[in-house]
């Protein structure tokens, strides 16, 4: 058969009703190893949607190379415009809110795709040690030196007592995502000081959500981590924290009660 003898014309199907689905976006780095996938198991898994771009990043991580992610953050948040209205949208890097600064990154990200909410890790960890009613906290971050006090500042300048910080002094987040569980426990319960009224674990590239509930019983208190305090902080925009997935820590239990 040739060419001319095909007669086409266009079949019209029928939709589906428009789903009543809360969609939310995150702006992972595209070296991300991690924080997609944690957001997803985090995230309520019936009537949610999770919408992802990715933004260029340089390693090793220091606040040089995070500060230049910046001027990229539009274009990236441009990438989830057409998906809107988006009920939130996560930056998802601990160390680049530090070093960029929250209220640029929020700038940034409206200009690239409307959202009634623009959430960083940093900024979700404050939410959920209010939420906690911790005051006093210690770090943990895999980050190099030059990274984690800046971190440490973050928090002492919106009001907590940063009690003890420490550091793996890594400088690629594809290897932070390398982290085994053991490690992650290890490291926290060494990080943990008898002052602190909960431990954070900075960074959304390590592979810390599995870790929380041993560390937590092993310590004692509070854990936080970059991707469930983002998850916490994105669910809480539309009332969603007692519906996220179990099993990730004190902060989720209290929610749920």
């Amino acid at each position: 058969m040739t060419s001319s003898a095909v007669s086409l014309s266009p079949v019209t199907p029928s939709l589906a009703p428009a789903a009543d689905v809360t969609r939310f976006g995150m702006i992972a780095l595209a070296t991300d190893l991690t924080s997609e996938g944690d957001l997803f198991r985090l995230l309520p898994q019936e009537g949610t949607a999770l919408h992802v771009a990715r933004v260029m990043n340089q390693n090793p991580t220091t606040p040089e190379n995070l500060r230049k992610m910046g001027p990229r953050l539009t274009d990236a948040a441009a990438l989830l415009e057409p998906v809107s209205p988006l009920a939130a949208i996560c930056y998802s890097c601990t160390s680049a809110s530090v070093a960029i600064g929250e209220k640029a990154v929020e700038r940034a990200i409206l200009a690239g795709c409307p959202t009634s909410a623009v959430i960083t890790p940093t900024r979700a960890a404050r939410r959920a040690f209010e939420a906690l009613g911790a005051k006093k906290i210690a770090i943990l971050t895999p980050y190099l030196i030059e990274t984690s006090e800046p971190m440490a500042v973050y928090f002492l300048d919106h009001g907590l007592e940063v009690v003890k910080l420490r550091c793996f002094g890594m400088e690629d987040d594809r290897d932070m995502a390398r982290v085994e569980i053991a490690g992650i426990v290890e490291a926290a319960s060494e990080a943990d000081h008898p002052d602190a009224d909960a431990l954070f674990l900075s960074c959304t590239a390590l592979p810390a959500i599995g870790a929380i509930e041993t560390i937590e019983a092993r310590i004692g208190k509070p854990v936080v981590t970059s991707n469930q305090a983002c998850a916490f902080a994105m669910a809480a925009e539309v009332g969603m924290v007692d519906r996220c997935a179990p099993g990730y820590g004190r902060l989720f239990e209290m929610a749920a009660s």
